[in-house]
């Protein structure tokens, strides 16, 4: 316990030695190691930064210089980062022109930079950095030593060739040479680079390094590895480039630079001056080669052989191989992807897909080709495409050049058959719906070969004036396969099975129409085509031949339809049933169906219609009926429409109203079969009009029929059909009684009014069999006498 006790009074003085030893190392200034040889007149640059320092992290430089390292000599101040007034009146002007001056590349570096460095510049150079630090440690400037020596680079170009221009073949061989020599008191190396330039930027071809190694540029590594690009160092300083085999785009400048480097105290390399000179600006002429074909426009008939030959003439001289390609094109300026390798001859082979085709040589630069048993779709365009090619280095081959040849047109005449067309209707048709069949046969075939085979296309055309220009439409065409392709005016008729087109034969084509209609009307013509069976299977069309046209024509009449309407019944009262028939009868049309439709020409006054006519009941031509604009709630089943025979049709309209006068007429159609169960409409009709009329005056009604003026009497009563009828007049007239009263009437005659009510009212309730047991004088008279002005 005593012996910690007394140790611990020496813990802070072990801590402050820690924190002196720690600290001793302090600030760092450091510069290169010297001397740095400079060339004169070209630019230095001396770096130097700063380390282990406290405060900012940006620090501040001053540099100055001595002339005299062997003495002690006054430090004369250059140029500081921090005070503008430090630099010595001798570096005033230098430092104000940025001939010297001060480049920070970060917080704690900097160099100083001398644009062109003079002999007077030789000595030595301090950095200093002025102290941010709490405690004094470390140094705080560095000193190195600049040596200037005098310029002894020496670069020139051969004098025949120096900035000259060089004309070249594609595939010549070319050399370049310069001189690069030094005369430096120190021991410095030479990197020589020989360079090219086709554009605007300078490329590397091929370097001797400082260092004693050869450099190839990244786009001449493979050609400097082949050995087509050499650099040599001679005698006499003289370094030359050898290229061999040039190729178009060694076309350009062409310079040498030459680099003078010195190896400084720290070991590493300084480049101290660069010098280059230009050579020569060389012109590769491409190798010319010229390809072409013999014949130009060729015919060959078909299965007989085409023979064609390719030649070319070029200026090249020495070894070289050609490579021949042929191909075959369906148009003369297609692109070069797009055509057909027919066969290919390189350096070492002949290839091609198909034992029809053979390539012979001719000689060193013709080749004959050979296509046997030539088809149809052989025609085209033929071209032929020359590649030269010569031996490199390597053993391997370049090629030099290449070009293809004008397409020659070769077309190929077709084996044709010779054959006929007849067409004739075996069906004519008299009328419309009747069948139309037309038969389109192959006659007088001859050379006529196992690999052809015919199709048939049909075409209507409609009759028009002479001075009008004929129209065909097609109607059907067949493919080389027998495939049926429709046309527009047909389409939907085949469809429904009313056209219909065959093959009955192979020479024969039928074409029927299963009712014939007006808009067939017109002329009809086929045309049959042979096709050929190629070498793939496939089928080329070798021939059309038409048939005469037939005329399909029958001679019409108009169609004719009378509807007239008659009543049923000479008058009647409101709440009696109204009837009324529609005979028809019609003229030319073939097997006739009519459609009915009632119609109601209302008052002006009548506002229940505004278009004034109103559709009340139809029935089709299949005898389906519809309501069309009935829409009395009250009577929902109060008209009805029925077919009584083929052309008669009989019109109901129960309890009738005041509201129901009008015109009503029948609007027919008439029908004809359209094939395939279909109904063409042929003709409309409208009936001549029935007149309903209610006519009410003051205290009497007229009730009439425009065809007739005597008023109802009780007979026509027994004709109603229900209690509700048979009693409707009587409220109706209770009514008007109670309406138009007569005061003297009312006292003096009461009595026979109700009388002459009460035997209606029991003369309205009789059943029909009771009301037929009655008497003429039982039946309430004409003007309905009730004591009041008489109702006419």
């Amino acid at each position: 316990m005593g012996h910690r006790g007394q140790s611990a009074p020496f813990l802070p003085l072990l801590l402050f030695f820690l924190g002196l030893s720690a600290s001793t190392l302090g600030r760092i200034v450091k510069v290169p190691a010297g001397p740095l040889v400079r060339v004169e007149d070209t630019e230095v640059r001396i770096p130097c930064n700063v380390t282990q320092y406290d405060g900012p992290s940006e620090q501040n430089f001053d540099w100055e210089f001595c002339t005299n390292p062997a003495q002690d000599c006054k430090f004369l101040h250059v140029v500081s980062t921090w005070d503008p007034l430090f630099m010595s009146e001798k570096y005033r002007d230098r430092v104000t022109h940025g001939d010297i001056m001060l480049k920070r590349n970060s917080n704690n570096a900097v160099e100083l930079v001398i644009g062109n460095i003079r002999p007077t510049d030789q000595g030595i150079y301090r950095c200093t950095t002025p102290s941010t630090d709490s405690v004094f440690y470390g140094n705080y400037n560095a000193v190195v030593e600049v040596k200037v020596i005098a310029d002894g680079l020496t670069v020139t170009g051969s004098k025949a060739r120096s900035a000259s221009a060089l004309n070249l073949s594609e595939g010549d061989s070319f050399q370049l040479r310069c001189s690069a020599s030094t005369n430096s008191s120190e021991h410095t190396h030479l990197h020589v680079s020989w360079e090219f330039k086709n554009d605007l930027v300078w490329q590397e071809i091929l370097s001797l390094t400082h260092e004693g190694k050869f450099q190839p540029g990244p786009d001449y590594n493979e050609r400097y590895i082949s050995g087509y690009v050499r650099l040599d160092a001679m005698a006499n300083d003289i370094y030359r480039l050898s290229v061999s085999q040039a190729l178009p785009s060694d076309e350009g400048a062409y310079r040498c630079r030459v680099s003078e480097w010195v190896k400084d105290a720290d070991g590493s390399w300084q480049k101290i001056q660069e010098k280059s000179v230009d050579l020569a600006n060389v012109v590769v002429q491409p190798t010319a080669l010229g390809v072409f074909i013999t014949r130009t426009n060729v015919s060959v008939t078909e299965r007989d052989s085409l023979d064609l030959t390719c030649n070319f003439t070029t200026d090249r001289s020495g070894i070289f191989q050609a490579e021949v390609t042929w191909y075959y094109s369906e148009s003369p300026d297609g692109p070069m992807e797009d055509a057909q390798i027919l066969l290919s001859a390189d350096r070492d082979s002949v290839i091609s897909d198909s034992t029809l085709i053979s390539l012979s040589l001719v000689d060193r630069s013709s080749y004959h080709l050979l296509v046997r048993d030539m088809s149809i779709e052989d025609s085209g365009y033929y071209f032929c495409q020359a590649a030269l090619w010569v031996p490199q280095y390597n053993g391997s081959w370049h090629k030099v050049a290449e070009r293809t040849s004008v397409p020659v047109t070769v077309e190929v005449t077709p084996l044709e058959p010779n054959y006929h067309v007849f067409l004739n209707a075996s069906k004519m048709p008299k009328y419309s719906e009747d069948p139309t069949e037309l038969e389109c046969r192959i006659t007088e075939a001859q050379n006529a070969e196992a690999n052809v085979r015919y199709t048939v296309s049909w075409y209507y055309r409609l009759p028009l004036r002479s001075d009008e220009v004929v129209k065909d439409e097609l109607l059907a065409t067949m493919d080389a396969d027998w495939t049926l392709v429709v046309g527009e005016r047909s389409k939907q008729r085949a469809q429904n099975g009313e056209i219909i087109f065959s093959k009955s034969a192979m020479d024969t084509f039928r074409l029927r129409i299963q009712w014939t209609s007006e808009a067939d009307k017109g002329e009809y013509y086929c045309i049959i085509s042979s096709w050929s069976r190629q070498r793939n299977n496939s089928w080329i069309k070798i021939k059309d031949v038409a048939s005469m046209p037939v005329s399909i024509l029958w001679s019409t009449q108009d169609y004719a339809l009378t509807v007239e309407a008659v009543k049923l019944k000479p008058f009647f009262m409101a709440g009696h049933t109204f009837e009324m028939t529609c005979k028809v009868s019609s003229r030319n049309i073939k097997s006739p169906r009519y459609s009915v439709l009632i119609t109601a020409e209302k008052p002006l006054n009548d506002h229940s219609n505004a278009n004034g006519t109103m559709r009340i009941i139809s029935l089709n031509q299949d005898s389906v009926v519809r309501r069309e604009d009935w829409t009395d709630q009250d009577r929902v089943d109060g008209v009805v429409l029925e077919k009584v025979q083929e052309n008669e049709f009989r019109y109901r309209m129960y309890q009738t109203q005041i509201s129901d006068a009008g015109l009503y007429r029948c609007v027919v159609t008439a029908w004809s079969p359209g094939g395939g169960g279909m109904w063409r409409e042929a003709v409309n009709g409208l009936s001549n009009p029935i007149q309903i009329d209610f006519q009410t005056s003051g205290s009497y009604i007229d009730i009439s029929k425009r065809s007739s003026s005597s008023s109802p009497n009780f007979h026509e009563l027994q004709g109603l059909n229900s209690d509700y009828l048979r009693q409707k007049p009587l409220y109706m007239l209770q009514d008007i009684v109670a309406k138009h009263p007569s005061e003297a009437n009312t006292k003096a005659e009461g009595p026979k009014r109700l009388n002459s009510m009460a035997r209606l009212r029991y003369n309205l309730e009789f059943t029909p069999s009771e009301r037929l047991a009655t008497t003429d004088d039982e039946t309430l008279e004409k003007s309905f006498d009730l004591g009041g002005p008489a109702m006419h």
